[in-house]
């Protein structure tokens, strides 16, 4: 199983689950978080005073799928959420151990 993590823009996320369920993710759980990287924040005015914005209001996906399944869902990510600006956002892919369904007790990939 894998586990991946998407940081995009806020405005991307309605077309990204629609993506994700039309390939058969069943599942996210979604953050709303602030961050940077290369785009290192930006300057705005604010009742005529300039001030720096260090974070950017970003939302990050956790998404946990079965091994075959996870490259399909990172093009899927990649392709929904691209703008071909700055700060599109970063995706990372991470071994998952173990997962359990609370309410049954499934385990591994039945859980999911």
């Amino acid at each position: 199983m894998k586990l991946v993590i998407a940081a995009i823009k806020p405005f991307k996320l309605e077309e990204v689950r629609e993506s994700l369920t039309a390939i058969g993710v069943r599942g996210m759980m979604v953050t709303e978080i602030k961050g940077f990287g290369a785009q290192s924040g930006h300057t705005e005015i604010y009742r005529g005073a300039e001030y720096a914005v260090n974070f950017v209001p970003k939302v990050k996906l956790e998404i946990a799928v079965a091994d075959g399944m996870a490259d399909q869902v990172v093009e899927t990510i990649r392709k929904t959420a691209r703008t071909d600006k700055i700060g599109d956002g970063k995706i990372f892919v991470l071994d998952l151990e173990q997962a359990l369904r609370v309410r049954t007790g499934e385990t591994g990939e039945g859980a999911l």
